[in-house]
């Protein structure tokens, strides 16, 4: 029996350049905007160039006789990915995370287009190596790095993934109230709302609130079977503590949350926001780390 023709479905976004032309129809009122701001048309076209110029690259090295397919990131949550897809995130960093919560173990293979503008931690690869590394991930040679994510199951059965972290709180600026129980220590606290990051997550939100605490956390490894629980601003009362500010939660514990919140209570994973669970008073929250993973090409 013959093998199956792969296919490969390239995730993008928009660029800076494509964003500011749906929003304001021309490119002279696209440069009347920018000039306005002390900003120039010429800097985000060249971005904009380089972009596309990376998303040629990948259509080319597809080979001929090979499927294909194109998503626009708003579109993730519509497409259909099949089981042996080779998936190709062309953009920033941020893209490889708005992605894998979609995915059931495909292979995942990041394109920087502009290095001089992403870190490409996530997307480590040039354009000019899509060739090659398609080539090794269709033949099962790729060298392949298994990323811990992180699971939220509200008692109600609705749940969400995340690669980076899982926030819960407010969906204001008010305080988040809510019990907090990490194996045997529980606590009833008022905060700014908590955060449980991944390793993946360990180099954004997560190491800017460990570099303010008094003793920060050792964060865990993006592949290592663990996650980090990290609680913004604690605020001592009466009746609210501050002593279970931060911990592990190992591949075999669970992080439990009942929340306390009348109304604006969120659970939210990777800074979507509009991605967000509701988590009114009384209900229950558990957060562990995910059976699914994701499976980023590193070479």
């Amino acid at each position: 029996m013959a093998a199956a023709v792969p296919r490969v479905v390239v995730v993008t976004r928009a660029s800076e350049y494509s964003a500011l032309l749906a929003r304001h129809g021309t490119e002279p009122q696209v440069r009347f905007f920018l000039e306005q701001r002390g900003q120039t048309l010429d800097a985000v076209r060249r971005r904009h160039e380089r972009w596309m110029g990376a998303l040629d690259a990948v259509s080319q090295a597809i080979p001929a006789g090979w499927r294909r397919a194109r998503v626009n990131r708003p579109e993730l949550s519509r497409f259909l990915f099949e089981p042996g897809d080779l998936v190709v995130a062309t953009g920033q960093d941020g893209l490889v995370a708005n992605l894998a919560k979609y995915l059931q173990g495909q292979l995942v293979l990041g394109i920087n287009p502009d290095a001089e503008q992403f870190d490409g931690i996530l997307v480590p690869h040039a354009p000019s190596r899509a060739k090659q590394l398609l080539a090794a991930m269709a033949a099962g040679r790729a060298e392949v790095e298994e990323r811990t994510m992180a699971s939220a199951r509200l008692d109600d059965g609705e749940s969400l993934l995340a690669l980076n972290e899982i926030f819960v709180g407010h969906r204001s600026h008010q305080s988040a109230r809510y019990r907090l129980r990490l194996g045997n220590r529980e606590e009833r606290q008022s905060s700014s709302g908590l955060i449980v990051a991944t390793g993946t997550g360990a180099t954004g939100w997560a190491r800017s609130i460990n570099l303010e605490r008094a003793r920060p956390l050792q964060i865990p490894k993006p592949t290592d079977w663990a996650l980090a629980l990290f609680v913004r601003e604690p605020f001592p009362s009466v009746s609210t503590g501050t002593s279970l500010d931060g911990g592990l939660v190992n591949g075999h514990g669970q992080l439990e949350i009942v929340s306390e919140m009348d109304d604006g209570g969120v659970v939210f994973g990777d800074g979507i926001e509009d991605d967000r669970l509701e988590f009114a008073w009384g209900m229950r929250l558990r957060v562990e780390v995910a059976e699914q993973r994701l499976r980023l090409v590193r070479a």
